[in-house]
C-alpha cells in the first residue's frame, strides 16, 4: 500500500485548501489524516472508514474541515474551510485496518507530508 498526499500550501487566514491522499494498493482501509506542527505532537484530524465510509475528526476542526473519499479514483480529500494560523502544520494520510481511528499506532502505511501555512 501506498500513499501520496498532495495539495498543502500557503494560504490565508479564513482561506481554503484541499488536501488530496492517493491511495494504491489494498483501498478499503480506513484512511486518516494527521498533522504535526513544529514542536508539537503529532494529532488526528480526521478519518473516513473503507466499509461504511463513516467519517471521524477532532473537535478542534469540526465544522471547519470535512474528510470524503472516491473509491472510482482510490482518493481520500480532506476539504479545509476557515483555516487558522494555529492549522499550519506538515498534513499526512496514513491507512490501514484501524481500531481506533484517533490513534497513530493503529496505522500501518504512511505517506510523506504535505505543508499546510496558514497567515494572519
Amino acid at each position: 500500500v501506498q500513499l501520496q498526499a498532495s495539495g498543502g500550501g500557503l494560504v490565508q487566514a479564513g482561506g481554503s485548501l484541499k488536501l488530496s491522499c492517493a491511495v494504491s494498493g489494498r483501498t478499503f482501509y480506513t484512511v486518516g489524516w494527521f498533522r504535526q506542527a513544529p514542536g508539537k505532537e503529532r494529532e488526528f484530524v480526521a478519518a473516513i472508514t473503507g466499509s461504511s465510509s463513516s467519517e471521524y475528526s477532532t473537535d478542534l476542526v469540526k465544522g471547519r474541515f470535512t474528510i470524503s473519499r472516491d473509491n472510482a479514483q482510490n482518493t481520500v480529500y480532506l476539504q479545509m474551510n476557515s483555516l487558522k494560523p494555529e492549522d499550519t502544520a506538515v498534513y499526512s494520510c496514513a491507512a490501514g485496518n484501524v481500531g481506533t481511528v484517533s490513534k497513530a499506532r493503529w496505522y500501518d502505511y504512511w505517506g510523506q507530508g504535505t505543508q499546510v501555512t496558514v497567515s494572519s
